[in-house]
């Protein structure tokens, strides 16, 4: 089932609090108050919560984002457009979203915080929403230096080390892609058995079965499979290089 359509929709039951519900809150003409339905064990918030977090978060910071040359270009608008699958009779809806978000005063940070919150203990979710900010920073052909920057504060909020941003940015904007062993996150001095460990475990964390149960929609799910077609090849180059089987 769709998740846009319960961006918007109050049928659906679900209140979205923070500066995210907030900023729903003011398209749709009501506020929204913090999730009050049951908690999981460790405390998160119910899955559909999460979902809809994570699209209004996208939404959001997509349009902070594409925003922050100064100019919010067609070539920008197509590519959220084309990843993220917004159903016709719900463009409109997300396009007042989009347009509200990127003529709100307030920061992207504050949208961040509210996404690191949720997931926190979910790292490969928020590295897929990074993921879809990328590509949407290199649809007009240039990732501006000022998208990058924007690109690394996000990051350093959700808890991510600088490796691990130049991972994600060699792994979306191509720089360097000759080279797998960066797209792996390890050394060219790594062990057979270590390259396969990365392997696995970023295999692990990217599978969109395991990032649907941990809140991302199914919306998404062509980000985690293009995640994982690049993790693939990086590793089959390497296996190529060493002869490993």
């Amino acid at each position: 089932m769709a998740i846009w359509g319960k961006i918007l929709g109050a049928a659906a039951g679900l209140m979205v609090g923070g500066p995210l519900g907030a900023l729903v809150g003011g398209i749709a003409g009501h506020a929204y108050d913090k999730i009050q339905g049951d908690r999981g064990p460790d405390g998160d918030e119910p899955s559909l919560a999460k979902q809809t977090t994570f699209a209004i978060a996208i939404v959001a910071l997509s349009a902070k984002m594409a925003k922050a040359d100064g100019t919010v270009t067609r070539d920008e608008i197509a590519a959220f457009r084309q990843i993220f699958h917004v159903p016709p009779d719900e463009v409109k809806n997300v396009g007042r979203l989009f347009d509200q978000a990127r003529k709100d005063s307030s920061g992207y940070e504050t949208y961040a915080k509210q996404v690191y919150r949720i997931f926190q203990n979910n790292p490969a979710v928020m590295e897929e929403l990074l993921g879809g900010l990328f590509h949407i920073a290199k649809a007009d052909g240039v990732a501006h230096p000022a998208e990058i920057d924007f690109l690394r504060n996000v990051s350093a909020i959700f808890g991510f080390d600088e490796t691990t941003f130049e991972r994600m940015k060699v792994a979306h904007l191509g720089a360097d892609m000759d080279d797998p062993y960066v797209v792996l996150g390890i050394t060219r001095t790594a062990t057979d058995a270590e390259v396969r460990s990365a392997w696995r475990g970023l295999m692990r964390e990217h599978h969109p079965d395991t990032l649907i149960a941990q809140g991302m929609p199914e919306d998404f799910v062509e980000l985690a499979t293009e995640k994982v077609a690049t993790i693939n090849v990086a590793y089959d180059t390497i296996c190529k290089q060493r002869g490993i089987n």
